[in-house]
C-alpha cells in the first residue's frame, strides 16, 4: 500500500514528512516494547505503530530500516523526536485510532505482518 493512502486511511497527520510519498508499505507491526520490534524486523519499507513516545522509538526505526512511524491515540511526538526524525529520514505520522484499529484498518487494505510475508 502506497505511504499516501496509508496517511489517508489512518486519518494520519503527518509530522515529518516522508522524503517518497509513493513508498510501497508491504510490512506493518504495531509494539509498544521496542524489544518486540526488534524481534520482528524483517525487511525494508516497514511501518511501525507504537504508542510509545521518546526518542527510544526513532533510534530503534534506525536500527531496524523502518521508514514511517505512526504513533497511535493522537499522541504527538517533541521536537526533538522530530528533529532526529528528519535527520535519520524517518516519517512521523500520528493517528486518532487506537492501536489495535490502526492495525486493522492497515491489514484489510493488504500491508502484512511478518508471519504473512510471502
Amino acid at each position: 500500500m502506497i505511504l499516501s493512502d496509508c496517511i489517508d486511511l489512518l486519518k494520519a497527520k503527518v509530522v515529518v514528512p516522508a522524503k517518497d510519498t509513493g513508498l510501497d508499505i508491504k510490512v506493518a507491526c504495531g509494539a509498544d516494547l521496542m524489544s518486540d520490534v526488534m524481534a520482528f524486523s524483517c525487511s525494508a519499507n516497514q511501518m511501525m505503530l507504537t504508542g510509545l513516545v521518546n526518542p527510544q522509538t526513532i533510534r530503534t526505526a534506525e536500527m531496524l530500516d523502518v521508514h514511517v512511524i505512526v504513533f497511535v491515540r493522537g499522541k504527538l511526538p517533541d521536537e526533538l523526536m522530530c528533529s532526529l526524525a528528519n535527520e535519520k529520514d524517518i516519517s512521523l505520522l500520528s493517528t486518532p485510532y487506537t492501536m489495535f484499529t490502526s492495525c486493522g484498518l492497515l491489514h484489510e487494505a493488504g500491508v502484512r505482518g511478518k508471519e504473512e510475508q510471502s
